[in-house]
């Protein structure tokens, strides 16, 4: 597969983003990621990530040195490693952590996945779930090329909003 962006080297990095259901991904060479500011997670990983997350915290100082009570965890130690020293540290941290945490999740809340039960134990699927499901597969068919089927299913969810519209 080679890079999006420039057309000419092997993808060698794959980003993939999540925007209000919406999933979008990018393919590309190294270099190219490279100059998009990618390859400052590739070599750490995660931790790595995180630490660019809290970064503007700790580069400003706006850390005080608060411990959490159970462990003696720092916010510092939490940002450059990316794990948490027990469970207490997100009560502990909890209002440094939330802005991050909607940042990465979209939300604070924890809600699981839906279960809709009916009479005869089967799920039930509401007319949103449908859409964004469809819109997913839309965005599959066409970054596969295969334009056929992302009309198909852009008729589709079209078709979905109209009845929501009528009801």
């Amino acid at each position: 597969m080679l890079c999006e962006n420039c057309g000419k080297n092997t993808a060698t990095t794959h980003i993939k983003t999540v925007i209000n259901g919406v999933v979008t991904e990018k393919n590309l060479c190294g270099y190219c990621a490279a100059m998009s500011g990618y390859s400052k997670f590739v070599n750490n990983g995660f931790a790595s990530m995180l630490t660019s997350m809290f970064g503007d915290e700790l580069a400003t100082g706006n850390i005080k040195e608060h411990r959490c009570e159970c462990c003696g965890t720092r916010f510092s130690d939490i940002a450059e490693s990316g794990k948490m020293g027990c469970s207490e540290c997100y009560e502990a941290f909890k209002n440094k952590l939330i802005p991050y945490l909607k940042r990465v999740h979209g939300t604070t809340e924890h809600i699981g996945k839906k279960l809709n039960k009916t009479s005869s134990a089967l799920a039930t699927v509401t007319v949103e779930d449908k859409k964004e499901t469809l819109r997913a597969q839309m965005l599959k068919a066409v970054s596969e090329e295969n334009f056929e089927l992302a009309a198909k299913l852009r008729d589709e969810i079209k078709e979905l909003e109209g009845r929501e519209d009528n009801e």
